[in-house]
């Protein structure tokens, strides 16, 4: 996996991505209290730590816009394009731990999403998330991506699965930013490989 070099210089801004139902873009003033809301729903937040305080939702938002500018990938807010609503956040994320399948010389690119509660169930986070997997292959010409999560994160594997990763089974870790004995501390990782996406994309067109 190519690792992501640091920029001398500022990154662009961030691209706009579009899917037949979706647009992924940058982070607007107005996004910041419906995704207060968001951050705030506890069943949201049944695979966070704890659900976010509205300061704590508005330094996310700025931790995603860092990304951008050190990485040029991060988490785009994400619109329903018919209603205009804010859905949520997808997108691609360089984790800020270490951990067996990373390294500050070779850091990992994560794949992840966060929907809020009405647009579950309609296949949203898929959908973006193959427009982020899309940029990150082709764009970043990067080797793997990979997602992670709690091992009863049901709905999130079955997302992983449906984006046609795959569970490396000797990749289980334990979440460094939680603390040991932490109901959340255990995580499963899945894996999608250039080649793999390029097959599988292949097969979808």
């Amino acid at each position: 996996m190519p690792s992501l070099p640091m920029p001398s210089l500022p990154m662009p801004p961030p691209a706009t991505l579009t899917t037949p139902r979706l647009l992924l873009r940058p982070w607007t003033e107005a996004d910041r209290a419906p995704f207060a809301v968001m951050n705030a729903d506890p069943d949201v937040a049944a695979f966070l730590p704890n659900p976010l305080s509205r300061q704590e939702s508005d330094r996310l938002i700025e931790a995603i816009e860092r990304q951008f500018r050190l990485h040029g990938l991060g988490l785009w807010a994400v619109e329903e394009t018919e209603s205009g609503q804010l859905v949520g956040t997808v997108g691609l994320l360089v984790p800020g731990f270490i951990a067996h399948f990373t390294s500050p010389s070779r850091p990992a690119v994560e794949v992840a999403w966060r929907l809020g509660r009405p647009y579950w169930g309609k296949g949203y986070a898929t959908e973006a998330a193959r427009a982020a997997l899309a940029f990150g292959f082709t764009e970043k010409s990067l080797g793997e991506i990979v997602s992670f999560t709690h091992p009863d994160n049901l709905r999130s594997i079955a997302v992983m699965e449906r984006l046609g990763m795959t569970r490396d089974m000797d990749g289980d870790f334990e979440h460094p930013f939680l603390p040991a004995g932490h109901r959340l501390r255990p995580h499963v990782l899945y894996r999608l490989g250039l080649e793999a996406w390029r097959t599988q994309n292949q097969k979808i067109s």
